[in-house]
Order: C-alpha cells, then structure tokens, then sequence
C-alpha cells in the first residue's frame, strides 16, 4: 500500500437516484442538496485516511436530456438543432452528475481544511457489439411512467416499457456488460495522487470498437458492474455498492428472513443462484460483488450511506469476501 493510500482504497457506487428518488419530479436543486449531503461522507472518509474513488448512476437524469430531445425534435430542423441520441446523453448526464459532486466534495473537503479535490474523468466502457443486451432491453430511465402515459409511448414513439410495479412503469433501454474501462490507466495515475476521482458516470459512455477504433453506441450499461470492473482494473482494496438498505437479506419478506452480514463469495453465489436476489433490485449489485471479489478484490459491501463508515470498519452492511467469514 503506497503512501497515499493511507487506510486503503475505496470505490464507492451510488444510484443516479441518489440524487433523483424514486417517484418525485426531477429537481436540479434536490439533486445538489443531495449531492451535498454524500459529500460530506467522502469528505469523512479522506479526512480518516480513505484514498476514495466514487462512481454513480445516470438512470433518472439520462431519461430527463432523452426526453429534451424528443419534446422539442418537431422543431429541431426549423432551429438547426442536431439529433440526440441515447450515447449522447449518457455522457451530457456524466459530465452534468461529475460536476454537482465535483463542486460538493470540493466544498466539503474544503471546510474541513483539506487540501485534497475532487478530479471528474469522462470515462468510457467498451462493450460487444454482439450482446444480446441490444435486442432485450432492460435498463431502467427516466421518471415513472402511468399505464395510460406507459402506452402512450410506446404507440406514439415506439419506446420500451417495463413495469415496476402497480400502476408503474419505466422506459427501458440496453444495457450490455461492460469489457473494459478505456481510461482505467489513467484513472490509477490520479487515484494514486491522492485526488477524490469520480470516474465511470452512468456505467461510462458506451463504445464499441473495430479496426478504426471506438465508435459510440445506444445504451446504459448498469453501473455497478462498470463500478465492479473499474475497480479490479485499477486495483482498489474496497468496493462499496451503496443501496436503500442496511444490508442484504435472504428469504426477503418471508418468516425466515436474515441479514447476511460476512459473506463468502462462494456462498454468495449459492444465493444467487437460488434466486435469492431478483435481477431487477439487488441481483446485478450481489452479481457485482462477487464479480469483484472473484477478479481480486479484496472485499465487496454493499450497504446505504448513512452506514457507510460503520461497514468500511467491518461492523455494518453486508461484506463479500474471498472464504469463509
């Protein structure tokens, strides 16, 4: 461990509905309070020693600069304005989420008289052009939608749906495993000064490449997977994948419901494989933990916010390890 690493390294992975809950209008306000308030957790960290990496997702916000696009396409040509795609927006939704967080940890880490700031990278995820991800979407975006407002859509724009539940629904786009990050090299390089790097926005700007090169491509890759691989690519000790709850449970809302607190990654998978964890909650988080920890990381948590410093210290959330606790 270099001496900037201090206590270790830390990737920490939070929702773009950190900043977007679920079911309320979208709020540039909100979402840099929200901000705010996570930063003053990062600021914790790197005051305690934490060398930290922060990633996040773009679900909500992505949906929001989409449908700009689509609301005002009528007049597009009269105004020379060029079309939007969905790889656009995921990097306008990265650059606009990497700034709000930039400017709160900035802050944050300055009222505590350190020295240390935030460094935002637009980062990349190449993924196989041939995923079936292309032809299934899944990848939640937007606000919730009505049933009538859901069909609304779907006749009149040809959008994919998915319900979430009664009376919900999203709009759904691909969502392909990521291969690599392109930037991870350089990403390590500011990791290792010392800087709070915020890197893979949204699971990072989709590409894919062929004999001339990377070429963009629609889709939302889901950002804890992006987190997953990110951090074995730039050798973090600690992945952190931040959810709504403490910890993960198995047999959920039965009788014979329990927290797993230490977790051997081979039991993990045992869960999972029993169906433990549905795809569309805490499936890809616990998919991405193991995927971490059987790639060499050291340990994976996955936990909410306010239990963020009790689990790095081993006493909270729910920590995927190597063998047996």
């Amino acid at each position: 461990m270099n001496a900037a690493s201090g206590t270790g390294t830390v990737l920490i992975a939070i929702g773009g509905n950190a900043l977007v809950l679920d079911g309320e209008p979208g709020s540039v306000d909100r979402q840099l309070e929200r901000a705010g308030r996570f930063a003053e957790s990062v600021a914790g960290l790197v005051n305690d020693g934490w060398t930290t990496v922060v990633t996040h997702g773009n679900g909500p916000q992505v949906g929001y600069i989409l449908r700009r696009g689509e609301l005002v396409a009528p007049d597009a040509m009269v105004e020379g304005l060029p079309a939007l795609p969905l790889w656009l927006a995921v990097a306008d939704s990265q650059g606009g989420i990497g700034h709000m967080l930039a400017v709160a940890i900035d802050s944050a880490l300055d009222a505590r008289g350190l020295e240390t700031r935030a460094v935002a990278v637009l980062t990349h995820a190449e993924v196989d052009r041939d995923d079936p991800a292309f032809e299934k979407p899944t990848k939640p975006i937007g606000g919730q939608l009505t049933a009538e407002v859901a069909r609304l859509r779907v006749a009149e724009e040809g959008w994919a749906v998915t319900e979430m539940g009664e009376d919900t629904f999203r709009r759904v786009v691909a969502s392909p495993i990521p291969k690599t990050i392109i930037e991870a090299r350089q990403i390590r390089v500011l990791v290792d000064s010392g800087a709070v790097v915020i890197a893979a926005g949204g699971g990072g700007i989709p590409v894919v490449r062929d004999s001339t090169g990377w070429h963009p491509v629609d889709a939302v890759i889901d950002k804890d997977r992006a987190s997953a691989l990110l951090a074995g690519q730039i050798g973090v000790e600690t992945l952190v994948l931040v959810t709504g709850v403490d910890e993960v449970y198995v047999d959920f809302n039965a009788p014979t419901q329990r927290a797993l607190h230490v977790v051997g990654v081979a039991e993990m998978r045992e869960h999972l494989a029993a169906g433990q964890f549905p795809a569309g909650s805490m499936g890809p988080k616990v998919a991405s933990a193991i995927d971490f920890i059987e790639a060499g990381g050291s340990r994976a948590i996955i936990t909410s916010i306010p239990k963020l410093p009790d689990a790095l210290a081993g006493v909270a959330g729910t920590i995927v390890t190597k063998g047996h606790p």
